[in-house]
Order: C-alpha cells, then sequence, then structure tokens
C-alpha cells in the first residue's frame, strides 16, 4: 500500500514504515536506546530526505522511549535525579545542535554532514562496546557466569560539585551527566538519534551506572530530549513529515513493550555484543554507500560568474 508523504515528496510502502517502526521499537526497549541510529540511516535507505529523515525521526523516537520507560518505571529502574542531571545537558546541547543544523542547511552540506556523524560515531562506539562486551563474557565464563561488579574509581570521582544518586548507588560530581547530556543534545538535533548509543555506554562505563538502572534512565532523558528537538525542527526547518511520523510511531510504540520483555530475559553482556555488532552492520552499510555510491560529486574550485 503506497502512501505520499507530503513534506519529504516521496511515495513508500505504509507496511515497510509500521515494520520498521516495530523493529525499532523492539531495540528501543531492549537496549534503552532511541534507535534513531538505526532508523534514520534506514529512512536514507529507503529514499526519505536525509534533513526529513532527522526532524521525523526524532518524533518518533519520543513515543518507542515513552513506551519503554513506562514499562521500567513499574520495575523501579529509573534514575530520575540522574535522569534529569543529563536531561539538563541534553536541553542545552539540542540547541546548540539546531543552530548548527541550520546553519549547514543554509551552505547546502547537512546531508553530507549527517552521514558523516553516523559513520564516525557508529564507528567507534561499535567498536569500543563490541571489545568490551567480548571481554565481559570471557570474565563471566571464567568466574563460573558470574561477571565482577567491581566498581573503578576513575578521574570522574575526583571532581567537584558532587551529588548522592540513590538508585544508582553513586556520589558523583553533576560535570560527567552534564557533558554527557549536552553531547547527546547535539547529536540528537544534527543526527535525528535519541543518542542512547552513546549515553548508554557512557553512563555504564564513565559513570559506573549498573547496567539495569542505565536502560530505563536512558529512556528518561530522551523523552524530552528529542521532543525538544522535534519541536525546534518543526518550527525552524519545517522538516518534520506528519504522516512518516504517525507510522512510525505505531509501530514504535507496539515494538518498544516487546523489546522490554525480550530485554528482560537476557543478560546484559548478551544484549551490549548484540547492540554492538548492529551499530557495527548499520556504520559499515553508511560508510560503503558513501565511499562506494555517492550521490554527488563534490568538486573544489573557485566559483566565477
Amino acid at each position: 500500500m503506497q502512501i505520499y508523504l507530503p513534506i519529504a515528496e516521496v511515495s513508500v510502502n505504509a507496511f515497510l514504515l509500521l515494520g520498521l517502526g516495530g523493529m525499532v521499537g523492539i531495540l528501543s526497549g531492549m537496549f534503552g536506546v532511541g534507535g534513531g541510529f538505526l532508523m534514520t540511516p534506514l529512512l536514507f535507505f529507503i529514499g526519505i530526505p536525509p534533513a526529513v529523515a532527522v526532524a521525523t525521526e526524532a518524533n518518533q523516537i519520543v513515543a518507542s522511549s515513552f513506551s519503554g520507560v513506562l514499562a521500567h518505571f513499574k520495575r523501579r529502574t529509573v534514575d530520575l535525579r540522574m535522569g534529569t542531571v543529563l536531561l539538563v545537558g541534553g536541553l542545552v546541547g539540542s540547541g546548540l545542535g539546531i543552530m548548527l543544523f541550520n546553519y549547514l542547511r543554509s551552505l547546502g552540506q547537512v546531508e553530507l554532514l549527517v552521514q558523516l556523524c553516523y559513520v564516525i560515531f557508529l564507528g567507534i562506539i561499535g567498536a569500543l562496546m563490541f571489545v568490551e562486551s567480548l571481554n565481559a563474557i570471557r570474565k563471566s565464563k571464567k568466574a563460573g557466569g558470574a561477571v565482577p561488579t567491581r566498581r573503578r574509581h576513575n578521574w570522574v570521582h575526583n571532581l567537584p560539585f558532587k551529588m548522592k544518586f540513590r538508585v544508582s548507588g553513586l556520589y558523583i560530581s553533576v560535570i560527567p551527566p552534564l557533558l554527557v547530556g549536552v553531547l547527546v543534545g547535539v547529536l540528537a538535533a544534527i543526527m535525528g538519534v535519541g543518542g542512547g548509543f552513546i549515553m548508554v555506554p557512557a553512563m555504564i562505563y564513565l559513570l559506573g551506572m549498573p547496567t539495569k538502572v542505565v536502560v530505563g534512565t536512558s529512556l528518561f532523558q530522551i523523552i524530552f530530549v528529542t521532543a525538544f528537538t522535534t519541536m525546534l525542527h518543526a518550527t525552524t526547518n519545517f522538516t518534520v513529515d506528519i504522516v512518516l511520523a504517525v507510522l512510525l510511531l505505531v509501530g514504535g510504540v507496539i515494538g518498544a513493550q516487546i523489546g522490554t520483555r525480550i530485554g528482560v530475559h537476557m543478560k546484559a553482556e548478551q544484549l551490549r555484543i548484540l547492540l554492538a555488532m548492529l551499530v557495527l552492520a548499520v556504520c559499515g552499510k553508511l560508510a560503503f554507500d558513501l565511499l562506494i555510491t555517492p550521490s554527488e560529486l563534490y568538486s573544489l574550485g573557485t566559483g566565477g560568474h
């Protein structure tokens, strides 16, 4: 069933969009990521213009993340205090990101920027998560199934402005969570992502939060940052396609509930290695498209009249 998307100005199969929304919703519930790091490139692949994909996908992330976070609230695995600190940084970051996005859009370079950001960030994070997850699985086998949960004290624990985060069992400075929030906010605006694929590893490895609390807390922050980003894109760029958003949203909400149930039955290390493999696969496809089949040929030269 083909439907016409007015803002994107393309015709797409409605069931394909519902299926993509559902698949990304499942990932959102399982991993605590908004799923935008997968959905936005998938929208590129089916012919949606990058500016529209970025702005509209942020809208779908709000719905799937909200659906996922409700399930985590029931289990009391959301650290609201940590989520609020991350959120403050995220709102600042998304404002900065929208300004950068609009500037590059005026120069006509936004498509290249978005795709390059994906290749760089997905490549680095996917590789780091994959290596760390393999090491964690090896250690768990040596320890007879139990992964040692050593709390490493690094430079983060020596910073000022400390705050107690009871749900996470932490007493650390608010500076690192604020900075993580700012980075995630910038990425949400430029890449149309919730930023969970950066926030989840940062919360586990940098802040030392327990994995069971990380997923719900990440989703809590993602809801507000992506909602704010969508609003800014809609009012400054007019690139939010409502028809596309609704189809992705319906699939995403259903998928998130399924994903949350699946995630409960899997070990943290298994979840992380699966996520790492997905990130690397998407990165590989985007890099291949950029390097092998560029949509435009770029040339440097002096512009003459």
